[in-house]
């Protein structure tokens, strides 16, 4: 994957937690960390429109989707 170099400003407080956790060699520096950081949040966000979009749908109605068919006899399935 290729990366590309940006400018953040950051409060001093955040920096020195940062700081901090790199000190500790939680990661290697400041860039992995918050490359990290901001991954996890991505995901976080993608997860939560996910699960956001999930309690839209009608329960019952997806589980009748879900069993539709399977009255069907098996030897009426196609064979793959």
């Amino acid at each position: 994957m290729s990366t590309m170099k940006v400018a953040i400003t950051l409060e001093k407080e955040t920096l020195a937690k940062l700081d901090r956790v790199i000190r500790k060699r939680t990661f290697p520096n400041r860039s992995k960390a918050i490359q990290a950081a901001v991954q996890e949040k991505l995901e976080r966000m993608e997860q939560s429109r996910l699960a956001r979009e999930s309690a839209k749908l009608d329960r019952k109605f997806e589980q009748r989707m879900a069993e539709e068919g399977f009255g069907v006899d098996l030897d009426q399935w196609p064979e793959y």
